[in-house]
């Protein structure tokens, strides 16, 4: 009997003091998207980072543009089945995926055209997603000024994403470093850049430098714009048109793509899957 009673009472202390790990909650089926974090083939130099014309590399030539092909075909591996481009709906994507699949702009440097084009090609994809947003802060200034806001100066003061700041001057020694011509092929540069640990820090540069003006305004600021941008594209993202069975593949820029990480790994709804995991 004294037997019987301890192993009730062991089963009864298990069933009530054991809990389900978070994830248990959740498991019904997700979309896999691979984000895929670039720098712009055709070097618009609008970002923070700016490359030095003898930095840039030429993704038209022939030595490179085989590099093209090869992180093509890898990135081909997650066989997408909807792809998603940072592009403004004005880019008219899908009109140029239109000209494109008749033969056009093959010369185009872009990154939308060399990988995204062309894979929505090669696999027979026929239509892009533009998923590039504002932020709250343009709707904020369209609305009220900027120029006449005493709340708009004061805030942007500044922000400029340059600082003195010893951990920024790192970052830029870190994004020198991760140019793709210090890596022996572009394959080997985008899996370096779109690893976890460059993502992680790639997206703790935005919480220096700039991010620490006055008591909150860095931090209002990077909420009000980058942070506000960024979560406007990954809602784009869930607008698209989706099931468990379907496979979304996301190129952007990557800066973008380290926050789009942060978003997907924490999301319920989506799989994200590792870059270099298609090596295996």
């Amino acid at each position: 009997m004294k037997t019987f009673i301890y192993i009730f009472l062991v089963c009864l202390s298990t069933s009530v003091f054991s809990q389900k790990k978070p994830s248990d909650y959740f498991r019904n089926p997700k979309t896999k998207v691979l984000v895929v974090g670039s720098f712009h083939f055709d070097y618009p130099n609008l970002d923070a980072h700016k490359t030095n014309k003898e930095d840039q590399i030429d993704v038209l030539s022939p030595k490179t543009a085989k590099e093209v092909t090869e992180l093509v075909e890898y990135i081909k591996k997650f066989k997408p089945t909807k792809i998603a481009i940072e592009a403004w709906p004005s880019w008219n994507a899908n009109q140029k995926l239109k000209e494109y699949n008749e033969g056009k702009h093959r010369d185009q440097r872009d990154e939308r055209y060399q990988l995204a084009m062309r894979i929505a090609n090669e696999l027979t994809i026929n239509e892009l997603y533009s998923i590039d947003a504002e932020s709250v802060l343009d709707d904020l200034e369209k609305q009220f000024g900027k120029t006449d806001s005493v709340f708009f100066k004061k805030i942007m003061k500044d922000y400029d994403f340059r600082s003195d700041d010893p951990i920024s001057q790192q970052f830029i020694l870190f994004y020198k470093s991760s140019e793709p011509k210090n890596f022996k092929s572009l394959l080997d540069n985008f899996i370096y850049m779109n690893s976890k640990e460059s993502h992680r820090y790639g997206y703790g540069a935005y919480l220096s430098g700039d991010f620490k003006l006055r008591e909150y305004d860095g931090a209002d600021m990077l909420a009000l714009y980058w942070y506000s941008r960024n979560l406007r594209m990954f809602r784009n993202i869930q607008k698209i048109p989706h099931h468990s069975e379907d496979r979304i593949l996301v190129i952007a820029g990557n800066g973008h793509a380290a926050v789009l990480r942060q978003l997907f790994t924490s999301s319920a709804e989506y799989d994200f899957i590792e870059f270099s995991s298609m090596k295996e």
